[in-house]
């Protein structure tokens, strides 16, 4: 294995991205010593998916919405999150 380049420090992000658009990140970095991050304050992204329910369960759905002053949409995720985490940790805690 090569002896890895001395990372050079940038007075800009714009030096920053010229320097590594010209250079091989290899010779600076070890990736075989990486490791994954995690940035817990990202939003997941979210994709549309299309969902029928009984006019009768919308309406419900809604006034429960209405009475928490949130939209129906957010709600419904709340609840999708909630029951989803609890089946979660329900088959967690039976595997114990």
């Amino acid at each position: 294995m090569q002896k890895l380049k001395k990372r050079p420090t940038f007075k800009s992000e714009k030096k920053e991205a010229d320097f590594w658009a010209s250079h091989d990140s290899t010779e600076y970095i070890d990736y075989a010593k990486s490791q994954r991050v995690v940035f817990p304050r990202l939003k997941p992204s979210t994709e549309t998916i299309s969902l029928r329910l009984p006019k009768s369960l919308l309406d419900q759905l809604k006034t429960l919405a209405n009475k928490r002053d949130v939209p129906y949409q957010t709600l419904l995720k709340l609840f999708v999150l909630e029951r989803v985490e609890a089946e979660l940790h329900r088959k967690t805690a039976k595997a114990s």
